[in-house]
């Protein structure tokens, strides 16, 4: 009767009464088990039932009465509303480590307390949220300074702006302004700069318009200010995908994302870790399906979530209209009758994917790309040389241009050169292809945003030497076979061609070793002891100036997966991978072998002996530890034919300027000149 009457409980149904609680009902199969009981009672003892208990003791009631006693306060209690209680500091000595802003009198204020360590990256984040909120609303602000006490170092370096307004800002003309504008004033004159934006995880933003070398701000040598225009390009649609059957991602599975007029705009592949895949994309409604060719035939969508369309749907779309990040889930599964087909097999040649992570200008500069008429897909897989490189700065773009004519003058293969946009300047992406037009080659300029599951680098060098190893496998077109990456400040003397061609017997990539034979550097080889030493064992520890990798091989055997992991394992210890993009493959070289090339691919005087500079077939300009001697002063010492390409090159951009000019349009090489002023120093 109690249960039917009182609880209102029917029969098969189960519940659980603990001091006046009801807990359940039950499922079917669901338990409520010893240890249940046992965490039951310490809830309720840590509320305050152990309080009441006490109180009650005091009374000097009898243990049955008690108890009925102890069950009803504590129950009315529990159902009472609970108000959080707030408790004020004072601080007597807190004159030095509290800001403090005072309200608006006789208003109505929110009373806002932030504890802060000053020297963080969060600290420098919050501080101008805090500037903002008083503006917007009325505060009684205190900021409590939480320093560390001992530091080891200075642990920030950076000055930091975050644009936010607290309005909408008008021109006088009555016309809303361009934009908001980060500011920085009173900056140290004698520091060497960077500019880098810290933008939401699914935004693409790039340089679009700059005077000066981003990169290498020095204040003593500008005159005015330096000011730097940049552009919200895409925003990314990103996802993961899900193998139903065996609940593994589909590597090396590919997605288009389109619209109804064009349904082929962009294309991915899926990586192994987490299924991840990534998209350009801008607001409107897209349509994901999978490629045409093996991902069509072998798999098909059987579910997706976090979509615009329903989750059986076989067209997914996506609609983009936010500036938030847009995730999704797809489930894919093998087709009956493919169901031990694999994605990756020796014959599958997929052609001309990634159209949006190859990302070349527009129709016009496609048109020019190369230099003229565009040879057909059949032609260009024939025979091409696929060169990667990466620059930032206004002076290692000049040592880039330098490098691919130096490659240019060696072969007599078509060339085909891959830029990573991400750091480039605007100048360069403004006079690339008139560099490809008077050269005759072929290029294409790739852009992928760093994973956010992907433990983050701050500063932009460990960036870029992240991209030159962590993401090859999702950089190219599946049609390219074989990338051969050149550092910007090398110079080639012998045709690629053949380093391509190179057997790498069985591994996904080679790199030529450290040199050995200048022994006055003995002290400076890092990797003959300790760790390295240990680890290497009988092997040798690799530069990644140059190196070949055969992407098949690489994508085959999941490489950029694995060294994504060792990278998330390795990279959270911040004495790790300090020179990243050759630590990590030489770390790894136990799971993904390394193919060592002849010593003669790469000469670099600060390792090698003078006897072998005679049969080198490139020269890499790397930093001498001993010396310090700076690169331009270095490359015209060291390699004669240096300063005729780099003549060359100046003629060409100085035409360039010229017609740019006739036009009284601002030049790009305008832009150049004056960097180059500022290298020859």
């Amino acid at each position: 009767l109690f249960c039917r009457d009182v609880l209102n409980l029917r029969p098969g149904q189960r519940a659980v009464i603990g001091n006046g609680r009801i807990l359940g009902l039950f499922e079917e199969q669901e338990e409520f088990t010893m240890e249940d009981f046992h965490l039951l009672e310490r809830i309720t003892l840590s509320g305050s039932a152990e309080k009441v208990k006490t109180k009650v003791k005091e009374m000097g009631m009898k243990p049955k009465h008690a108890s009925d006693l102890v069950m009803k306060v504590d129950a009315l209690l529990a159902a009472a509303p609970k108000g959080e209680v707030r408790r004020d500091f004072h601080f007597k000595d807190a004159n030095s480590s509290v800001l403090q802003l005072a309200p608006r009198e006789n208003e109505v204020f929110y009373d806002v307390v932030a504890i802060v360590d000053p020297l963080t990256r969060e600290a420098q984040k919050i501080s101008s949220l805090l500037i903002v909120l008083s503006q917007v609303v009325n505060v009684r602000l205190q900021v409590f300074m939480n320093c560390r006490a001992k530091l080891s170092e200075m642990p920030l370096k950076s000055f930091y702006r975050f644009v936010l307004e607290s309005d909408v800002t008008f021109l006088a003309n009555e016309t809303v302004s361009s934009g908001p504008v980060a500011r920085f004033t009173e900056l140290p004159e004698s520091l060497l700069l960077t500019l880098n934006m810290i933008t939401p995880e699914s935004w693409m933003v790039q340089a679009v318009s700059s005077l000066h070398d981003l990169d290498n701000i020095h204040l003593q040598e500008v005159k005015g200010v330096v000011a730097a225009e940049f552009e919200l390009e895409h925003l990314l649609l990103e996802g993961h995908c899900f193998d139903l059957s065996t609940g593994q991602p589909p590597r090396g599975l590919q997605f288009t994302l389109g619209m109804s007029r064009d349904p082929l705009m962009y294309d991915t592949i899926v990586m192994a870790n987490l299924g991840y895949f990534q998209l350009k994309a801008n607001p409107g409604a897209w349509t994901l399906r999978l490629r045409k060719g093996r991902s069509e035939d072998i798999y098909e969508i059987i579910t997706h979530d976090g979509t615009d369309s329903p989750a059986d749907a076989g067209d997914v779309i996506v609609v983009l209209n936010s500036f938030h990040s847009k995730i999704i889930k797809v489930k894919v599964q093998k087709k009956a009758e493919n169901i031990n087909e694999d994605l990756l097999s020796e014959t599958s040649e997929s052609k001309g994917i990634w159209d949006s992570i190859v990302s070349v200008w527009s129709t016009f500069e496609k048109s020019i790309t190369g230099g003229g008429a565009r040879k057909d897909d059949g032609d260009k897989k024939e025979d091409v040389l696929n060169i990667f490189s990466v620059a930032s700065g206004h002076l290692y773009e000049r040592f880039l241009r330098i490098m691919m004519l130096s490659v240019l003058r060696h072969t007599n293969t078509p060339v085909k050169f891959w830029f990573l946009k991400n750091y480039l300047s605007p100048s360069f992406k403004e006079t690339i292809s008139h560099m490809a037009k008077s050269y005759g080659f072929q290029f294409e300029l790739v852009q992928y945003k760093w994973p956010r599951w992907l433990h983050q680098q701050t500063e932009k060098q460990r960036i870029i030497w992240g991209y030159k190893i962590l993401f090859l496998d999702v950089l190219f077109p599946l049609a390219v076979d074989k990338i051969i990456f050149v550092d910007a400040d090398q110079i080639v003397r012998a045709d690629l061609k053949e380093l391509r061609d190179l057997d790498l017997e069985g591994a996904p990539y080679g790199y030529t070793p450290f040199c050995d034979s200048r022994r006055e550097m003995d002290g400076y080889r890092f990797w003959k002891s300790g760790y390295w030493a240990s680890h290497l064992g009988h092997r040798r520890y690799h530069i990644s100036a140059l190196y070949v990798v055969d992407l098949k091989k690489f994508r085959k055997i999941a490489a950029g997966d694995r060294l994504r992991g060792q990278y998330q394992a390795l990279s959270q210890d911040p004495n790790s991978l300090s020179n990243l993009d050759q630590d990590l493959p030489n770390n790894m070289i136990h799971q993904v072998a390394i193919q060592s090339l002849p010593q003669d691919w790469l000469w670099c005087e600060t390792w090698c002996d003078d006897s072998s500079k005679a049969t080198a077939k490139t020269i890499d300009l790397c930093n001498n530890p001993k010396t310090k001697e700076p690169k331009l002063m270095a490359a015209a010492r060291i390699v004669p034919e240096w300063v005729e390409y780099d003549n060359e090159i100046k003629e060409l951009l100085g035409r360039v300027q010229g017609e740019a000019g006739a036009t009284h349009n601002p030049s790009p090489s305008q832009h150049h000149k004056a960097d180059t002023r500022r290298d020859e120093l």
